[in-house]
């Protein structure tokens, strides 16, 4: 007698290795199928929303096609299908005959309130469901405060979410093996065939392939960030080869290969947090010096990081519309358009405003120490709101993420859950600090390649060798000041 089928719903952890959702339904039984749903409301999703990024849709395609493969060589199938989760799932789990639909969960508003309409439909359709959490190493309910409230400030959060990560000591778990050799098995004939689920999948696979040739993502040779386990992995190894040694402070310069680039695999799942923390872990059996050692604190801190803004949007899904700060609800933005569309383009004469923003345009990802200093130049300099950039970002971003980048821009602008009032960024003393020699920044801007590294570090070049390339926008010194007196009329 044949296993029962169990279908496995891939999201936002698009690999087989340290898959926990996926273990679970290996363990439930060896006929486990792989679904991944093309959703329109997340790639071209309504108006109020921004659309999926064109790098980071690239990414998306090209790990399903490998994925595909993945699922192949372990002897089962990833079918791609492309509409609504709510009507599709059902109607996959009644033409496989799956009683078990398996999957890991999500923080953001969309998905869970998605999940909750595909569970409903599957319960009364009698089919059973298994949910739990993968994409973060401590689950958002079990971090909180003494008081038991979700945690509004990082530093406590890290000290809580370090302990029980550390008393739990994760480790990774490989790919499932004992998958049912499904090469003589129905499925190969249903999902070819011309009844409803081949006609399914054939149209899921032509969209895949429709969006792999239409994306229009040209930066792929640019893009930091490989899509697919395989490049994650090596990535990750690569990294703790080569970098995480010394991450502090090689990760605030941005002429520096200092980072390890996984913040879309991350996102993606293409690695897995466990992955990342084990392998930091193994590292610190290696170091030789207390600033090896810190180095590797460090990184885990920003794994901590992510962590925290997707247990705040877990808790305050409000954070997805608005600020924190119920004060800066009435700030007065003065949102000039031909300014933000120039911050947006990098043609605000300010050269680490626009090398930054270059580099995330051409190559759909950006330096974090830039994001910081772009983001309060948006906001404390051009005096546009936040939720400009935010958007702009998921515009752009190929590891745009809603919990981290909501949370990064909130920071930045200073409406958000850090217990600092007010901070505002130099974007000529940051790149003095960040980027002394203007490697970066010539980089970026070939065409101020001559300038001295004085102007090009101030912004204050002489017209004669700007060549074409536009004059300051505005002047910090006036723009500060101008931002703190509209920031005093909502202090209380």
């Amino acid at each position: 007698m044949s296993s029962p089928r169990i279908l496995f719903w891939h999201r936002r952890d698009l690999r087989l290795a340290d898959n926990t959702g996926l273990q679970a339904a290996v363990a439930l039984g060896p006929a486990v199928t792989g679904v991944y749903v093309l959703d329109p409301l997340l790639i071209t999703p309504a108006e109020e929303l921004p659309p999926m990024a064109p790098a980071r849709l690239w990414f998306l395609i090209d790990t399903l096609i490998e994925l595909q493969q993945r699922w192949r060589q372990a002897g089962s199938r990833l079918l791609v299908v492309a509409g609504d989760p709510v009507e599709l799932l059902p109607r996959l789990a009644s033409l496989l005959d799956a009683p078990t639909l398996v999957w890991s969960r999500d923080v953001e508003p969309y998905a869970r309130a998605r999940d909750r309409q595909v569970a409903k439909a599957l319960q009364a359709d009698g089919r059973k469901l298994l949910v739990d959490w993968d994409q973060l190493l401590v689950a958002p309910e079990l971090i909180k405060t003494g008081g038991g409230d979700p945690y509004r400030v990082y530093g406590p959060f890290l000290r809580n979410w370090r302990g029980q990560v550390e008393r739990r000591q994760p480790s990774t778990i490989d790919a499932p093996v004992g998958f049912i050799d499904l090469e003589s098995d129905t499925l190969e004939a249903l999902t070819s065939g011309d009844g409803e689920l081949g006609r399914l999948c054939a149209e899921g696979q032509r969209e895949l392939e429709r969006l792999q040739a239409e994306h229009g993502f040209g930066g792929m040779e640019l893009c930091p960030c490989r899509p697919g386990e395989a490049a994650a992995f090596e990535q990750l190894t690569s990294f703790c080869a080569s970098s995480l040694f010394a991450y502090e402070p090689d990760r605030n310069f941005p002429g520096v290969v200092g980072t390890s680039y996984l913040s879309a695999a991350l996102s993606m799942g293409t690695v897995s947090p466990r992955q990342a923390w084990c392998a930091a872990q193994e590292m610190k059996e290696m170091a030789r010096s207390d600033e090896q050692r810190q180095a590797i604190q460090v990184w885990e801190q920003e794994l901590g990081w992510r962590e925290f803004y997707q247990q705040a949007l877990f808790h305050f899904p409000e954070l997805a519309q608005g600020p924190y700060r119920e004060q800066w609800r009435r700030f007065p933005w003065q949102n000039n358009n031909d300014w933000f569309l120039a911050w947006k383009n990098g043609q605000t004469g300010m050269p680490i405003i626009d090398a930054a923003m270059r580099q995330l345009n051409q190559s759909g990802w950006m330096h974090n120490r830039c994001r910081m200093i772009v983001a309060s130049y948006l906001v404390k300099d051009l005096i546009c709101d936040w939720r400009w950039g935010e958007r702009a970002f998921m515009e752009l971003e190929v590891d745009g993420d809603l919990a981290a980048n909501n949370g990064g821009w909130q920071w930045s602008a200073s409406s958000g859950m850090d217990p600092k009032p007010l901070r505002i960024f130099n974007p000529a003393t940051q790149a003095l600090k960040f980027d002394a020699e203007a490697d970066y920044i010539r980089h970026w801007l070939p065409e101020l390649r001559h300038v001295n590294t004085k102007d090009l570090l101030s912004g204050e070049i002489a017209a004669l060798e700007r060549r074409g390339y536009p004059e300051l926008l505005v002047d910090h010194k006036q723009q500060q000041a101008r931002f703190k007196g509209l920031y005093a009329t909502i202090k209380t």
